[in-house]
């Protein structure tokens, strides 16, 4: 069992080191450009929202269906419901200190709550991917390792791991937008992908316990992503479109299309 974790382990830091290179594409921009901007933002959505039903709305409900007792679309949709008002709680709780912090510095608050509710939507996403990881490995338990028996949680660290390219950038882009350094931008991108290790280990290690809650964990995270892609990204990469109006909205098709290709194409 301790080889299978080690070997979780490093199949979610290569997740991980996906993510920051996909961060990493912030540094390419020198000065943010308005139009090149909302493209961003709208393919960071269009990534956001793909993610939401093909990397983890479609697997929770394969999942329930072989684990769960409740029918699958019982606990796909009260997770999804759940992380959906997670995200808007959070919302509120984040506006209302960020009020506070108006009132004593009178520092502005709304770009503040925006970075915040789009790195927790994204790092909430990597847990469940970290964890699936981490069961797909931590399930060879007792079974003899070799090419063949690595090929299938091979397949899904891969799998995850291309995805995380452009969920990356879908954290570190509209950073940029909001005013962040190209260096912070970038920090923090990446590290809305460090969760997926940890989530890996847990996952090799309770692979047992973690196989029943996989399915809720999963739908939750899609919940809180499509609540912060339509509420705070669709909205603000649509602002400023006058004379362009299908730039922010061609980002979005692209983004969707991205990922759904990457996901498809990879299982």
């Amino acid at each position: 069992m301790s080889r299978l974790i080690l070997i979780s382990l490093l199949a979610t830091l290569g997740t991980w080191f996906v993510t920051a290179v996909g961060a990493a594409t912030v540094i390419f921009f020198k000065s943010p450009n308005q139009k090149v901007m909302n493209i961003m933002l709208g393919f960071a959505s269009g990534v956001m929202i793909a993610a939401s039903f093909w990397s983890l709305l479609e697997p929770a409900i394969q999942r329930a269906e072989e684990v769960s007792a409740l029918p699958s679309y019982v606990v796909v949709t009260s997770g999804f419901l759940f992380g959906a008002v997670f995200m808007w709680i959070s919302d509120k709780i984040v506006t209302l200190a960020g009020k506070k912090v108006n009132l004593t510095t009178g520092r502005p608050s709304e770009r503040l709550n925006r970075i915040i509710m789009l790195v927790l939507s994204i790092t909430i996403h990597n847990i469940p991917e970290g964890l699936a990881v981490g069961v797909a490995f931590g399930a060879l338990q007792g079974i003899e390792l070799n090419a063949d028996s690595l090929l299938g949680a091979v397949t899904i660290a891969v799998g995850i791991g291309l995805q995380n390219f452009p969920e990356g950038a879908a954290v570190s882009v509209p950073l940029r937008r909001e005013g962040c350094s190209r260096k912070r931008s970038f920090l923090i991108g990446q590290a809305s992908g460090m969760v997926e290790p940890v989530a890996g280990v847990l996952g090799a290690l309770l692979v047992v316990y973690v196989e029943h809650i996989l399915p809720y964990a999963l739908s939750f995270a899609a919940g809180a992503m499509i609540l912060v892609a339509v509420h705070e990204l669709i909205p603000e990469c649509q602002r400023n479109q006058e004379a362009n109006p299908y730039f922010a909205t061609m980002g979005i098709v692209a983004g969707f299309a991205t990922m759904m290709l990457l996901d498809v194409m990879l299982g």
